[in-house]
């Protein structure tokens, strides 16, 4: 059982893989912060918790905005011991509680998406590598290696492999075109980003770093650039909360923006259809929240006010609906909830390409990232 503060050591965990950043997963419960300070609720949008569920996290919609593909505790998955981050397998719900299928019944899985046809999935899996040490999701130096990328149908059935290796990934999405599947490899201990063609052909890197290790990346609409965030690992368990940096960059490699300017955590990006706006998470007061944020820049509004755990938050397609994990303080496990997004303008009918950002005073610029070939 890991609590609230074991959390906040380990808040680089990454914003897709990550199923306890709040420390409430697995069983565990959550301890109540002594620096979190009082929330008014009232001032949340229409909130609700999705019914008859088994505890699950970092949850995203299928194109329908009415299913959804969430990793779920599970018994018959590999677990971890101790405090260590796993023990989760694959399922596709209905976002009303009335439906519910397992995709994969052992290793231990992790992100996972749907292809936008929504006839297929992609998902994250130590399924073939059960002999291999089941590492620790919520730790960049003890990443499940062995967790391969499949793809499937909404049943489970035809699986073909996508990757073949011994090494970690994970992180996973897809383009709203389909043509191509982004991830994270971490190749000794090295992080970057890659992307390949949805049968696992024409693999390519797009970024070649070392202390900074980027993750969580989500296409926007142009097809082709590409959102995510990163944090140095020459920082991580050193400042709490890690800091951690928004930024696009176009698929090929090419273009690296800076998106964010401050060494807050500015963790789980998720972009909006609309190409501009996107939800993320920042820790407040003591309280992980869930906030919006604009490319084009300005204050993030926050979505959120909760004493417990928000977190992994993503948006439904039309731009209508947000699922992000919730525990409330003094209990058991995440939870996971919609909330009411319809009174921003965050569907794809808004979209007017990808602005660029506007600069905030006193802007903190990251010079140390290198894209290198």
């Amino acid at each position: 059982m890991m609590s609230i503060s074991r959390g906040l050591q380990i808040s680089a965990v990454l914003a897709t893989t990550f199923l306890l950043a709040s420390g409430v997963w697995a069983g565990g419960h959550s301890t109540p912060n002594p620096n979190a300070k009082p929330v008014d609720k009232s001032k949340e949008l229409p909130v609700r918790k999705i019914p008859n569920i088994p505890p699950a996290a970092e949850a995203y919609y299928a194109p329908d905005d009415y299913h959804f593909i969430a990793q779920t505790q599970d018994s018959d998955a590999q677990s971890p011991e101790g405090s260590r981050i796993g023990g989760a397998l694959t399922y596709i719900f209905t976002d009303d509680g009335k439906n519910m299928r397992r995709i994969n019944d052992h290793g231990q899985d992790a992100c996972s998406y749907f292809f936008p046809d929504q006839q297929r999935i992609v998902w994250t899996s130590t399924k073939d590598h059960m002999d291999m040490p089941l590492g620790d999701w919520g730790s960049q130096d003890e990443y499940p290696q062995g967790a391969e990328l499949y793809t499937s149908d909404l049943d489970g059935k035809n699986i073909v492999r996508l990757t073949n290796n011994e090494w970690y990934e994970a992180e996973v999405s897809i383009s709203p075109n389909g043509e191509w599947i982004v991830f994270g490899r971490q190749i000794d201990g090295n992080l970057n980003l890659w992307r390949m063609r949805p049968d696992g052909s024409d693999e390519q890197q797009i970024t070649f770093t070392e202390d900074w290790q980027p993750g969580a990346p989500f296409y926007l609409p142009d097809n082709e650039t590409i959102m995510f965030r990163a944090w140095r690992s020459s920082e991580y368990g050193k400042i709490q909360p890690t800091p951690m940096t928004v930024f696009t960059i176009k698929h090929d490699g090419t273009e690296l923006t800076q998106r964010t300017f401050d060494r807050d955590m500015n963790w789980a990006p998720y972009p909006a259809s609309n190409g501009r706006h996107y939800v993320f998470v920042r820790v407040v007061d003591g309280n992980w929240e869930v906030f919006l944020g604009d490319l084009a820049g300005g204050e993030p509004v926050r979505l959120t006010y909760n004493l417990g755990f928000d977190g992994l938050p993503s948006l439904s397609k039309d731009g209508t609906k947000m699922l992000f994990a919730r525990s409330e303080p003094g209990r058991g496990n995440l939870s996971t909830y919609v909330m009411d997004m319809s009174s921003f303008d965050l569907g794809p009918d808004a979209y007017k390409g990808i602005p660029d950002t506007v600069l905030p005073e006193n802007p903190h610029f990251v010079t140390d990232f290198t894209v290198q070939r």
